[in-house]
């Protein structure tokens, strides 16, 4: 393998010769051997960067800051980068030690070094152009890395909101399908008062809807920014005019209406808004993980369980019992849920461990976040295409349920007395009658009235 030789505050190391990455991008890839999932594989985050390099180079160039020749070639790499280009060069563990720097360091080397080709120079030619000097100009990690990941994240929810949105359709497309077919609502597994399938299924359209709402919301925050804080907040090293211009900039490339923080050394520590978007994401995954509950014990059985609707086969069940079909996916729904929580303890943590003007830890954060994201979009996806879709209903179960369950006395109440009510439920359930039987015979209502007060859209709404 042929090499170029690179050299930092450490000393001299040898670069593989095509690399677009350097000599600091080697010492995180020596130091950080920990996940083995690379910044490269979360392309958010790495277009995110070249997003955030590319409006500082230009707000540079309009500030008469970078000559307008190496100004354009690292807008051409960025742009380039930004379209997915080199993001198998953006080698560092996602889980790294610095803050972020080795991140910010693999960006800065990866766009220099294809800025210096588009130049028709050397890879390594730094006296030319240099990572630091010209890339990295007016900027610390500091403020590129948390607004890169808040930029990535804002990306990367979009998706998670597309898919969120398909789910929510096809519960409402089961609710439509299924709002004739009445069935007996259960309170803590036990037996309550009719209500419509349609009914059920549009509960868990309505709980996503919401959620949908809460993280949007969430993602107000998220596009606050500190680009221009530099190292701490207070703008060293930054032309007074620079943060503006640099943020107008990145709003336009990246299509996201992103604000600058009115405090950037409030900005620069703080990881609060990220905790309450893991909040948010902990609150889908629970309330996914709970439709996914429903989903299993309404289709448990089929012959000693519930056995209320059927979801799609989608594999064999068992390796010994012949024949068997377990609820698969929502079962894959349920662990990402698991793992979703888990991150969110993972991102307080880190976001709690700050110290002084800056969180150390955001890597961890990004980490845990993109992962939630990136998994609960996928649950989303495979639960609406490959389970919610094929749902059928057991129609005649439901019926015949319905027809001999003591919880229609419920229903008549308000017409035969809570006292009568309670004799009518209790001889149904000993003596295996049905209440309207029971009721006729006691003489408490006529057929007529019973007929009016046991139809479906009766005990299904309010009187």
């Amino acid at each position: 393998m042929t090499t170029r030789t690179e050299h930092d505050l450490l000393g001299e190391e040898a670069v593989p010769a095509q690399a677009y990455w350097g000599v600091h991008t080697l010492r995180a890839l020596e130091n950080f051997p920990i996940t083995g999932k690379s910044i490269g594989t979360f392309a958010e985050l790495v277009r995110a960067l070249a997003l955030v390099k590319q409006a500082a180079a230009t707000a540079h160039k309009e500030l008469g800051q970078l000559d307008a020749v190496r100004a354009d070639a690292i807008i051409t790499a960025c742009q380039e980068i930004a379209g997915g280009k080199l993001h198998d060069q953006f080698v560092v563990d996602v889980i790294q030690g610095g803050a972020g720097t080795s991140t910010n360091m693999n960006a800065n080397e990866v766009i220099a070094n294809r800025a210096l080709e588009l130049l028709g120079r050397d890879k390594g030619d730094y006296e030319y152009l240099h990572p630091i000097n010209h890339v990295n100009m007016s900027q610390s990690t500091n403020d590129v890395y948390p607004t890169a990941l808040r930029v990535a994240t804002c990306l990367a929810i979009r998706n998670l909101l597309s898919a969120m949105a398909g789910l929510r359709e096809a519960f409402e497309a089961k609710a439509e399908e299924f709002k004739d077919i009445l069935k007996i609502g259960r309170t803590q597994l036990q037996d309550a008062v009719p209500m419509t399938l349609g009914q059920e299924f549009l509960t868990y359209a309505v709980m996503l809807g919401e959620d949908e709402a809460r993280l949007s919301e969430a993602l107000a925050l998220i596009r606050e920014i500190n680009l221009g804080a530099t190292a701490i907040g207070t703008g060293i090293n930054a032309d007074r005019r620079y943060a503006k211009l640099a943020i107008e900039h990145l709003s336009a490339l990246s299509g996201l209406s992103l604000e600058g923080a009115p405090n950037l050394i409030e900005a620069t520590q703080d990881c609060g808004a990220f905790v309450q978007l893991s909040g948010v994401l902990k609150r889908i995954a629970c309330k996914l993980s709970k439709t996914c509950n429903d989903l299993r014990l309404l289709s448990s059985g089929p012959q000693a369980g519930l056995n209320e609707i059927h979801l799609p086969p989608r594999a064999a069940g068992s390796s010994i019992m012949p024949g068997k079909v377990n609820p698969i996916i929502p079962e894959v729904v349920n662990q990402i849920a698991f793992e979703v929580i888990g991150n969110d303890v993972t991102i307080t943590m880190a976001a709690e461990a700050g110290q002084l003007q800056l969180n150390a830890f955001e890597p961890i954060i990004a980490h845990s976040l993109f992962k939630s994201v990136e998994h609960l979009a996928a649950g989303c996806r495979t639960l609406s295409a490959n389970c919610v879709r094929g749902i059928t209903a057991n129609r005649e179960l439901l019926a015949e349920r319905v027809r001999t369950s003591a919880s229609l006395a419920t229903a008549l109440n308000p017409y035969i007395g809570y006292e009568n009510a309670t004799r009518v439920a209790q001889a149904a359930l000993t003596q295996g009658r049905s209440v309207t039987d029971l009721v006729l015979e006691m003489g408490l209502m006529t057929r007529e009235e019973l007929d009016a007060v046991l139809r479906p859209e009766v005990l299904t709404a309010p009187r």
